[in-house]
């Protein structure tokens, strides 16, 4: 599997990648997003948010667990940090297949219920502001989407 990588100077920097990618996703597509605490995973998907049009303020589903946006495309932003039960059928799978993009803080968490087939992102502290990040795509359709943006 290849990876693709991009180092960004700020926050700016980071959504505006995100906002790029934003452009190429299509209704069904997952992303998985890890990193540390503060790593820049909410402000990634801030970029995406932006990217598909979304209009309200985007922030941490934290305690909801799932978040909907409504733009070009639905957003569903899940942070799965506090799900108890790895397994606990929370619907999940209504999400990754629907219409919209689905962006799933702490994945791992989850990794039992992601589809096979996504895009996981993996954000690292490279100094105080600045972040590399590293896309693991599976699957033919995300590989596809990372060239185009590469």
């Amino acid at each position: 599997m290849k990876e693709f990588e991009i180092t960004t100077s700020n926050d700016s920097d980071t959504s505006q990648f995100a906002e790029r990618l934003a452009k190429y996703l299509q209704p069904g597509d997952v992303i998985a997003l890890e990193g540390d605490l503060g790593a820049g995973k909410t402000t990634f998907t801030k970029g995406l948010a932006k990217g598909l049009e979304v209009k309200k303020t985007v922030n941490s589903p934290t305690f909801t667990i799932i978040k909907e946006y409504r733009g070009r495309l639905p957003l569903y932003h899940m942070d799965v940090y506090r799900v108890a039960d790895a397994y606990e059928d929370l619907g999940f799978d209504e999400y990754f297949e629907g219409e919209g993009v689905t962006v799933v803080e702490w994945a791992h968490l989850i990794k039992e219920q992601l589809p096979e087939e996504r895009l996981t992102i993996f954000l690292y502290h490279q100094g105080p502001d600045q972040r590399k990040i590293v896309l693991k795509p599976k699957g033919q359709r995300y590989e596809q989407l990372c060239k185009e943006i590469f």
